[in-house]
């Protein structure tokens, strides 16, 4: 038997207005409020509202928290400095990919924010490797709200709500603040390629939150916005998402991740394996396509160079900002070069793309 879909506390709210909801990562979530394309403008343009309670929020406190994430993550926790978020993975002992993750600095500790569907096994792999470490992790995901608000009027509506001055922070920090008298934890984070801020507070107090953000978002052209243009967002800023561009067959090397890896800081788990993959020159590249038709490709289509399968997509859509179908795929070295004309295989036929520069959107 399956278990139950874990529910958000704004559950209820998006089904009474109508939300399409779906299963994902274990939670009943909402794809879409009043339309994928309508909500996507909306973030680029004004400003859209994400319940994103989903996602796994894991804190760590004690004497050795920071060389217990040290130990499990491949971007260097010792050099953050309270209020600083940095973007890291987690890797297996063959260097590829458990999970994407961002790691927080705290006054008080750290906090991990992982992938809705890794949560479990991310906590289970934490819970293998502790051993030795004067650490208390805590997974607090279902006792807290997280919530997304982003685009170019995301920090006006927020300051409202705000007393502490958010302007000065800059994109990848976080702070403790209150949040229309709510204790949050405010974060200039986000997964559309815009400006934005995540706001995580007590689960109990998150609807009246959510709401308080609704009604007066209204007068600037804030939206409801689901997980449907969530995806399209994160793709035209060429953000990989788990499951597609990322998975345990992938090294952070291959998906283009370099930064996110400190070999010279500590001895991670997975570091070895990344030494090699790295001076790996025969590895698969990340390389995103323009195609030349309306038709979408989706995961798992080949992509071919002078009728030889070079790779296949990772993920696909119409993008509604460009009004034209963009994708991601992986393709095997030598990959084409920026301007390269390829072909991908939809159903029956092939069809024209162009290798372009990622990302695909960059906000000015």
């Amino acid at each position: 038997m399956n278990d139950p879909l874990l529910q958000t506390i704004c559950r209820d709210w998006h089904v009474e207005r109508g939300a399409k909801m779906a299963p994902f990562g274990g939670w009943d979530m909402p794809i879409q409020h009043t339309g994928i394309v309508q909500e996507h403008h909306a973030v680029r343009k004004a400003c859209g509202l994400f319940d994103i309670a989903h996602m796994g929020r894991v804190f760590f406190r004690g004497t050795d928290a920071c060389r217990l994430l040290d130990h499990l993550l491949t971007n260097d926790v010792s050099q953050l400095q309270p209020g600083q978020v940095r973007y890291s993975l987690v890797t297996n002992h063959d260097g590829f990919i458990l999970d994407d993750v961002l790691v927080y600095r705290l006054d008080d500790g750290y906090m991990l924010v992982v992938n809705a569907s890794n949560r479990v096994k991310i906590v289970d792999w934490i819970s293998e490797h502790q051993a030795g470490f004067d650490v208390d992790v805590q997974d607090k995901t279902t006792d807290r709200f997280m919530l997304a608000l982003q685009g170019p009027k995301a920090l006006s509506l927020l300051q409202s709500f705000c007393e502490t001055d958010l302007s000065p922070m800059p994109y990848y920090s976080v702070m403790t603040s209150t949040v229309a008298g709510k204790d949050a934890i405010v974060s200039r984070t986000g997964y559309t390629g815009e400006d934005g801020f995540e706001v995580i507070v007590p689960a109990n107090v998150g609807l009246e939150l959510w709401q308080q953000l609704v009604a007066a978002g209204d007068d600037i052209g804030l939206v409801p916005c689901g997980l449907g243009c969530r995806d399209t967002l994160r793709l035209e800023a060429a953000m990989p998402l788990y499951g597609h561009e990322l998975n345990e067959d992938i090294d952070p090397f291959t998906a283009g991740l370099s930064f996110a890896v400190k070999l010279n800081a500590a001895d991670f788990i997975g570091r070895s394996a990344l030494l090699t993959a790295k001076a790996n020159p025969e590895r698969k590249k990340r390389i995103g396509l323009a195609l030349a038709g309306r038709r979408v490709a989706r995961d798992g289509m080949e992509v071919f160079s002078e009728d030889r399968e070079i790779g296949r997509v990772t993920s696909g859509t119409f993008s509604p900002t460009f009004e034209k179908p963009v994708a991601m795929a992986y393709v095997s070295a030598p990959a084409p070069e920026v301007g390269s004309q390829v072909e991908v295989q939809i159903r029956n036929s092939r069809e024209p793309a162009t290798v372009v520069k990622l990302p695909f959107y960059k906000r000015s």
